[in-house]
């Protein structure tokens, strides 16, 4: 840790860190197995110092939940999380009350209450004198704080994490904005509540929606991405995953060569890390296409993206390759044909015929004495097919004119 660093004292007795400079967070990070690179560094370093949130948007799995746990742990601070969800109120996010409480309260209090309304002269009355207690069951011992509102309240400096934010629906958004903005949050039964430690907050975001340019304002935003093949080889081998260093750098490169395809969710840094410790488990000590197809699960997780990865995989491992048959998906939706051979007996007679043209067929079809004159309706032997004696009593009856049919008027079928 720098020399530089300083401790600050909470309420409680406990000690909490602040970074000395951006160096100072980098090195931190990186002892707590967090590769963090200088623009993610100059970020934090700046929240700790102008006490702002961090907005981090990008890809699933790139590290942005990962930071604010080992935010929280190299700063000393208690995470606090609100996982963020579709149709998410503030009743979940802020506070709600303990109903169920308020209500062993009042039955415990029931006689109490007869005491209150006892001398009560009409209805009215005795309805206000009620009202004018009610202040007693909405108060703190009857409020059930969420995340948002704990964080304020607390006695000790806190990370917040709010994670995928964008999960969650607008109106929550407009419920953050006076947290992120002053660090406070209002109850309306009882006031607003001002932290005395101001949380440092990290909001993440998976740009499954764009969020509202108010919540952007109050933020230090950062994008995050796949890192480059160096770094994230580096981030692999910090973890230890027990697979060589030979084996790890053409695993990224193969995990890259996925990202490229056109997958529905691709690889992340994470689930390459669970790549890597599955290799390892396995005792791999090549990356065969082999052994690749049989675990690519670890890493794709929809089928259409695992047939496309299993048809992938063998090129990927060598460029040369030649994907096997039972890789293949023979309907892939793609509109083209395959070009192996399945080397049946029409494959050689098609090649055989390969050298006469379509033109060249018709012709010969068409050749002068290809059949029997019996063939064409002239006059001459009878060929081998053998054909039928006919009477001329039955050619006349075949042969005989039919009878004209009356102008106008068409000719019905018999029944």
């Amino acid at each position: 840790m720098s020399a530089s660093t300083h401790h600050l004292a909470a309420a409680d007795g406990s000690d909490t860190v602040e970074f000395a400079d951006v160096d100072d967070v980098v090195e931190r990070f990186a002892d707590a197995g967090y590769l963090a690179d200088s623009r993610l560094a100059t970020t934090v370093f700046l929240q700790s110092r102008l006490g702002k949130p961090i907005l981090l948007e990008g890809p699933a799995g790139v590290g942005k939940t990962q930071l604010a746990k080992t935010l929280a742990e190299v700063t000393g601070r208690e995470l606090l999380r609100l996982q963020c969800y579709e149709g998410q109120d503030e009743t979940t996010a802020l506070y709600e009350w303990d109903y169920g409480k308020q209500l062993l309260y009042t039955q415990v209090l029931r006689e109490k209450i007869g005491q209150v309304v006892a001398d009560a002269d009409t209805l009215a009355e005795a309805v206000d004198r009620i009202g004018a207690e009610e202040s007693v069951f909405f108060s703190e011992r009857f409020l059930s704080p969420r995340p948002l509102l704990e964080a304020v309240r607390s006695e000790r400096p806190v990370v917040l994490l709010i994670d995928e934010v964008d999960r969650a629906d607008e109106a929550l958004e407009a419920v953050l904005l006076e947290l992120l903005a002053e660090y406070q949050v209002s109850v309306p039964e009882i006031g607003t509540f001002v932290a005395n430690h101001p949380p440092m907050i990290v909001l993440t975001s998976n740009n499954t929606r764009d969020l509202s340019a108010a919540l952007k304002r109050r933020c230090l935003h950062l994008s995050l991405d796949y890192p480059e093949a160096d770094r994230e080889l580096d981030i692999i081998r910090s973890k230890n995953t027990g697979l060589s260093e030979t084996l790890s750098a053409k695993l990224v490169e193969i995990v890259r060569g996925l990202r490229d395809l056109d997958l529905r969710k691709a690889p992340s840094i994470s689930e390459a890390i669970d790549w890597a410790r599955t290799l390892a488990v396995l005792g791999a000590d090549e990356l065969s296409a082999e052994i690749l197809s049989q675990t690519a699960n670890v890493v794709v997780k929809y089928d259409r993206d695992l047939t496309r990865a299993l048809e992938a995989i063998p090129k990927l491992v060598d460029p040369n390759a030649e994907v096997p048959d039972h890789l293949h998906s023979h309907d892939h939706g793609h509109g083209h044909s395959h070009g192996h051979s399945h080397g049946s007996a029409h494959d050689h007679d098609h090649d055989h015929d390969h050298d006469h043209s379509g033109q060249t067929k018709r012709a010969e079809k068409d050749k002068p004495g290809r059949h029997a004159d019996d063939y064409y309706g002239s006059p001459g032997a009878k060929s081998d097919a053998g054909l039928r004696d006919v009477s001329a009593a039955q050619g006349s009856r075949s042969f005989k004119a039919a009878p004209e049919k009356p102008s106008g008027r068409s000719r019905k079928r018999p029944f």
